[in-house]
């Protein structure tokens, strides 16, 4: 049927090619399915001949019928699409008005595997330097894109950050680095909906493009609005955990030939539960345990945030691109309350004293960041980009502690007041240029400038008056610029595919504390290689190597050498002589039988950054630092199998790892190492004829690991989630369940010279979330919705 349809088309239009002599001309039509009813929002778009490029985009109405008018004399590609039906194109030789009258269009036949490609259930695609996880139109998309990672396959969403296994993950959105700190990153992946989300790439391998801290990067792609027309969405979760939580949200996208417009907002209101059990066991000076303290925590927070993202693209000509975004977090309640009990045991464990502190900080911030881009397009493919980027960042913190202890006359009372302020200013342009149809090159450069000042005033409340404890008030001054460029190559011939690339940053650092009146300053320059090569051995066979060099920088706050108290024993310090920590990475993979990977790798940090509980057992204090631990070494082996039917796929993983782990902190030197495993399993469903009722799920599992010289021990991490369509699929219901089994908290101890601990902490992090979501205007369009970002940003880091 198709085979025909096209070549009547092929006939009727160049006959017709021979009798208009016109200047501006339409094209029309009406799409039906195989009983023939029209087919709305189906989507059809015009394509340049000469180079490919998309020239304009439009829908089908409730009839079926659409038109395209103002058309040039001139050869297009018509490309007609609907999920669930096979794609026609054709080349058009236009020379007049042209009707195409009826266009069927078949349903793929539910044996085929491309249905679910592009319609209802996630998808991974496996390439040598990441794994592409397509949720487009799948149920993962009616929940949050925070859910959407936890569903990703090698994303493992922990307490307060985003990792790739073990290693921190750096997150970009349509390939821009996105501008938050990392509560704040996790604050909005949280209330943004997932249904702009078409695919989540896991890179491991980054290119050279990608700055030099992306040692592995979570790149969310947003899809593409190639139609023009309005949509709409309103949508709105109700999370019941210890507490209830609400989320309420709009999403608008306009486009026509000229401007491009999204704009999204967000409003969450919550409060969050957190219970931690502390145990510390202090030693005398014959490293014989002298005293155990116990503490129970319970913290309470609330959050009130605004997020508004804004998209806006100007398209000068069909090859230059003005676009201008920006991404706005403002948080005008951030209030924590912890409420601390502490007994004290002798070595005979018998009850000594105790003491009560209660801690209140009240916070607000706000977080803006803009970026001007300018995109010229050239006719052989390459591209030019310009961008200039700003954020402003400011953030205070009002804190009271009050520490009870019985049969001390002088309980302890003291108020803190900080502020930081944040400004990035980064400029940077990018080339690329493909040289054949087997090979590209690019190049670029970018300079940053990042100014970061904080104050800290400590206020003792002594008979009722506030007196200003000089030894914890401060100002600390942060200066940082950063120039880098890159090149990346790309070639592929026979069975072979070759990547490299090279990027250097000279880096100029200096950090001031007023009060101390002391100046660190670090100058480098670095260079950062990449390299990956492939062989198609086979029809079922490849196998992959690759390698990366990469760089951690410390946070700005953690050069800071502040002092904040949580209470009077249990401070969180800040370190001016932290140095970058250096990764490299080695990872050979082979793909065998469609559906099998089996890979071994080996990483080696050099000073890696970790923040860790330091005990004083003289003092008895505890004290938060980040330090640089000599070196980490991680290697191991992962086998993956991914499958995929019509209505069904199922992700299952193992990992067999080793962690070691060396530090010398002048008091005897360090070496822990421990085997682990990890296994995932993640099948989804599609259900009822028409695929509207979808269920997703996801599992964990965490054996005994080492984590920055702490043992954690097993963990399961459980989700469930469910969707329905409703009202003509014009709306979505959806429910999910976290932790499902209760097994999702944590639970650490520390055990080495004369350090020895343990914390469990109980996360609120089972609930149960429902969500509705209603899309208004032309449902069937797509979005170009995207992030921008500047690579500092990322490092900004929350006074707590």
């Amino acid at each position: 049927m198709i085979a025909r349809l096209r070549l009547n088309l092929s006939v009727i239009l160049i006959a017709l090619s021979f009798f208009v002599f016109a200047q501006e001309f339409s094209i029309k039509g009406k799409v039906v399915d195989s009983n023939n009813n029209p087919i709305e929002f189906t989507n059809v778009i015009l394509y340049t001949e000469s180079n490919n490029v998309f020239y304009k985009g439009t829908s089908t109405d409730d009839k079926g019928v659409f038109e395209f008018s103002n058309l040039d004399a001139a050869t297009f590609i018509v490309k007609i699409t609907y999920i669930g039906f096979e794609t026609i194109e054709q080349k058009i030789i236009l020379r007049g008005d042209l009707d195409l009258r009826t266009i069927e269009l078949n349903e793929i036949p539910e044996s085929l595997n491309e249905v679910t490609v592009i319609g209802k259930k996630p998808t991974r695609i496996r390439k040598p330097d990441r794994l592409i996880f397509n949720i487009e139109n799948t149920a993962l998309t009616e929940g949050s894109t925070l859910g959407v990672l936890k569903s990703t396959p090698g994303i493992i969403v922990s307490e307060g950050s985003i990792n790739i296994k073990s290693a921190p993950a750096t997150v970009y959105i349509n390939n821009r680095k996105v501008q938050l700190t990392s509560s704040e990153l996790i604050q909005l992946l949280e209330s943004a909906p997932a249904n702009s989300i078409k695919s989540v790439e896991v890179i491991t391998n980054p290119p050279a493009s990608y700055d030099a801290d992306s040692g592995s990067v979570i790149n969310i792609i947003m899809s593409k609005n190639l139609i023009t027309g309005y949509r709409g969405s309103v949508q709105t979760n109700y999370t019941r955990g210890v507490f209830p939580r609400y989320n309420a949200g709009t999403s608008h996208f306009f486009k026509n030939d000229k401007i491009n417009l999204n704009l999204n907002y967000s409003y969450t209101n919550q409060k969050i539960n957190r219970n931690e059990n502390y145990t510390f066991n202090f030693f005398n000076n014959s490293d014989v345990i002298d005293e155990t303290w116990k503490s129970k925590t319970n913290r309470n927070t609330w959050l009130e945030t605004h997020n508004v993202n804004l998209n806006f693209d100007y398209f000068i000509d069909d090859k230059n691109t003005l676009s201008l975004t920006s991404t706005a977090l403002y948080l005008p309640q951030l209030k924590y309350q912890l409420k601390n009990s502490t007994d004290i045991f002798d070595n005979n464990q018998n009850f000594s004293s105790g003491f009560t502190a209660d801690n209140l900080s009240r916070d607000n911030k706000y977080n803006v960041g803009t970026d001007l881009i300018y995109r010229h397009d050239y006719d052989n493919k390459a591209s030019l980009v310009f961008n200039g980027h700003y954020t402003v960042y400011d953030y205070g913190r009002n804190q009271n502690v009050f520490q009870d202890e019985p049969g001390v006359v002088n309980d302890s009372e003291f108020n803190t007041l900080a502020n930081q302020d944040t400004q990035i200013i980064t400029g940077g342009v990018d080339y690329s240029h493909p040289i054949n149809d087997n090979s590209s090159f690019d190049t670029g450069m970018k300079y940053s400038i990042i100014n970061t000042e904080s104050d800290i005033r400590r206020l003792d409340i002594i008979d009722g008056n506030e007196v200003v404890n000089s030894a914890n008030t401060d100002v600390f001054k942060y200066d940082e610029k950063i120039f880098a460029a890159y090149v990346n190559y790309a070639k592929s011939w026979d069975k072979w595919a070759l990547n490299i690339g090279l990027r250097a940053e000279q880096t100029n650092i200096e950090g001031k504390s007023i009060s101390l009146n002391e100046t660190n300053t670090q100058d480098y320059i670095n260079w950062f290689p990449n390299a990956s090569i492939t062989n198609k051995i086979s029809k079922d066979i490849s196998l992959t190597g690759s390698y990366k060099r990469s760089i951690t920088r410390p946070g700005y706050t953690n050069l800071n050498p502040f002092t904040f108290f949580l209470n009077e024993n249990t401070l969180v310090v800040g370190n001016p002589n932290l140095i970058p920590t250096y990764i490299d990475n080695y990872k050979i993979a082979t793909n065998f039988l469609e559906y099998f990977t089996i890979s071994a790798y080996y990483t080696y940090y050099d000073g890696v950054i970790e923040e860790l509980p330091r005990q004083d057992n003289q003092t008895n204090v505890i004290t938060f630092t980040p330090v640089n631990l000599d070196k980490r070494v991680d290697y191991g082996f992962d086998m993956e199998f991914n499958y995929g039917a019509n209505r069904f796929s199922v992700y299952a993983a193992s990992s067999t790892f080793n962690i070691t782990e060396e530090v010398d902190f002048g008091e005897g030197f360090i070496e822990l190492t421990r085997w682990s495993q990890l296994f995932i399993l993640a099948p989804n469903f599609s259900l009822l004829k028409d695929n509207s009722l979808n269920v997703n799920a996801t599992f964990y599992w965490f054996g005994k690991n080492l984590q920055s010289l702490q043992t954690a021990e097993d963990r399961l991490v459980s989700e469930l989630s469910i969707s329905k369509s409703i009202l003509n699929k014009r709306a979505v219901i959806s429910l999910s369940v976290e932790d499902i089994f209760n097994m999702q908290d944590y639970d650490v101890s520390i055990n080495y010279l004369n350090q020895s601990s343990r914390r469990f902490t109980n996360l609120d992090n089972r609930f149960i979330k429902l969500g509705f979501r209603y899309k208004f205007g032309n449902t069937k369009l797509n979005t170009n919705e995207r992030a921008t970002n500047a690579e500092e940003r990322d490092r900004l880091k929350d006074l707590n």
